[in-house]
């Protein structure tokens, strides 16, 4: 079991060179546009960890524009990043448990919060 820590500490140290976008990093109204492998989502940032989202499964469910959880990122696997809205080469983790293709690219487009 002490081989266990050690190998998580090495997987999450591998994520320090990925383009990602850390939740706390995001404010209210950001906009924020993810490529995955077979689709593309949007997210606008509300508040207490909920976005409202379209593209890919919401739209081909019919679902679009929702509002949602993010859960975080995994490497496809039962590890999640949960401090992590978006990592380039890892998979996003809906809260309802939709688990994306890895991602490609991420933009952000900042909200101004001027009144």
């Amino acid at each position: 079991m002490s081989g266990l820590g050690h190998n998580l500490e090495k997987i999450i140290e591998g994520t320090n060179h990925l383009r990602q976008i850390l939740k706390s990093e995001l404010r209210f109204g950001d906009l924020v546009f993810i490529t995955t492998r077979n689709s593309t989502y949007s997210l606008s940032v509300l508040d207490d960890d909920r976005y409202i989202v379209s593209g890919g499964w919401f739209d081909r469910k019919g679902l679009s524009p929702i509002k949602a959880t993010i859960t975080g990122c995994s490497w496809g696997g039962s590890i999640i990043k949960v401090d992590t809205l978006a990592a380039c080469g890892l998979h996003l983790e809906f809260g309802n448990r939709v688990i994306t293709t890895p991602i490609q690219r991420v933009s952000v487009v900042r909200c101004s919060s001027k009144n």
